[in-house]
């Protein structure tokens, strides 16, 4: 977990009547403000407001935490939403934990299936590299020389 990630999880609990706002957000997780808008209007956060200012509660800075994480993870925004929503389902986090391991599984399993094919690709290309070279010193060129 991030330190920004952890660190609003803290603050949520420290300092529940604490708010931030868009500008303070943006700079401690090293967004743009426009990033928190987008978050906002896709449903993963909903700061109260106050006239047209914004104003986030520490509920709404420890989602935004997840949500980065989970967009650094690789979480699609539905599934980050749905990861979320759990939350509210079982405030004990059980459930959100359960959610998270069987989406952290998933995208392992991918991720290695994308390895292991990354790695076949990469032999085959080192195949066709030492076949190219073979060929070019037997014709007595340099493969690593630009002349022509």
């Amino acid at each position: 977990m991030s330190q920004a990630t952890l660190d609003a999880e803290r603050g949520a609990a420290k300092t529940p009547g604490r708010t931030w706002t868009i500008a303070e957000l943006a700079r401690e997780f090293g967004v743009t403000a426009r990033a928190i808008r987008f978050y906002e209007d896709e449903g993963l956060i909903a700061p109260e407001r106050q006239g047209t200012t914004r104003v986030y509660s520490a509920g709404d800075r420890a989602r935004l935490g997840w949500v980065l994480r989970g967009k650094r993870l690789g979480f699609s925004l539905g599934e980050i939403r749905d990861l979320l929503n759990l939350y509210h389902s079982d405030h004990s986090g059980v459930q959100q934990i359960r959610g998270v391991l069987h989406k952290s599984r998933e995208h392992i399993a991918e991720l290695e299936k994308r390895l292991r094919d990354l790695r076949a690709q990469l032999a085959e290309f080192r195949e066709v590299e030492a076949q190219a070279e073979a060929f070019l010193r037997g014709k007595g060129v340099d493969p690593d020389s630009e002349d022509r």
